[in-house]
């Protein structure tokens, strides 16, 4: 049996994801927006942000895997995490639908420890079948299409491509995010920023004030009324609907529930 991993995550979900498939022991390294569960990661060393990643820190933990996001970290701290690091694992799911494959992705990459592997084959296997029931309930819902504007941050306003994993995922449920645009698999086009002023507001119908990355809060709510007047204006959890791995599965639960608001 190979020695036991040391892992690094820089992804909060993925961290998240890692302690729910019994890995959490073989965590040293967190970003201090991984938050989930509070009890496990509060003992875990904190390397910084998901942009700002403190690398000498890192370097110091003596990590075999550091796990990153294509959307989440940049491509310096990736290529700079090459020179140190044995195992650097990139993670893109870029629909609800591709947790089932970063599942396995993380089932793959640590198959070598038997000890690690084995801790994760049966959380693994419910939370796929969760996740799968998700989905397939939301498919057998009516779908009422609408126009949604997603907005991640407020000056500037930014809102989400059509190809990010929150617009698909809104999409299950007959959601289509404007502006009906796509930005490519990674870059600042796929988080469109906002004048304000574009015709095609006019026609949306809802706005979802997300909770993270910036927290809008009720102030936020009546100043998005008065800038949209025509639309409903509603807080949304960002952490269910932005969130890969476990948080999918509870995820996909609450996009139901939004359907039937």
């Amino acid at each position: 049996m190979t020695s036991a991993p040391r892992i690094v995550s820089l992804v909060p979900s993925i961290t998240e994801l890692l302690v729910d498939l019994g890995l959490g022991v073989y965590l040293v390294g967190r970003t201090g927006f991984c938050i989930h569960p509070s009890e496990t990661v509060k003992n875990i060393t904190k390397v910084g942000g998901t942009k700002d990643v403190n690398l000498a820190k890192i370097k110091k933990l003596g990590c075999t895997h550091v796990i990153v996001n294509v959307d989440e970290n940049t491509l310096l701290t990736v290529e700079a995490l090459r020179e140190f690091v044995p195992h650097v694992i990139v993670t893109h799911p870029l629909s609800p639908q591709d947790n089932i494959a970063l599942i396995d992705q993380l089932l793959a990459a640590f198959a070598m420890n038997s000890e690690a592997i084995h801790a994760m084959n049966t959380p693994a296997n419910e939370l796929k079948r969760q996740i799968n029931l998700g989905l397939s309930r939301i498919q057998a819902m009516p779908k009422h299409n609408e126009r949604v504007l997603y907005l991640i941050w407020r000056d500037p306003w930014m809102t989400v491509a059509r190809d990010t994993y929150i617009s698909r995922m809104l999409a299950l449920i007959g959601w289509q995010t404007w502006p009906e645009v796509e930005g490519g698999e990674t870059g600042a086009a796929r988080y469109p920023k906002l004048i304000g002023d574009e015709p095609g507001l006019k026609d949306v119908r809802r706005v979802l004030l997300s909770s993270e990355p910036y927290r809008f809060d009720a102030d936020h709510m009546n100043e998005v009324k008065a800038w949209l007047p025509q639309a409903q204006v509603q807080l949304v959890d960002g952490e269910m609907l932005s969130w890969y791995g476990s948080r999918s599965a509870k995820g996909l639960a609450y996009l139901a529930q939004l359907a039937t608001r």
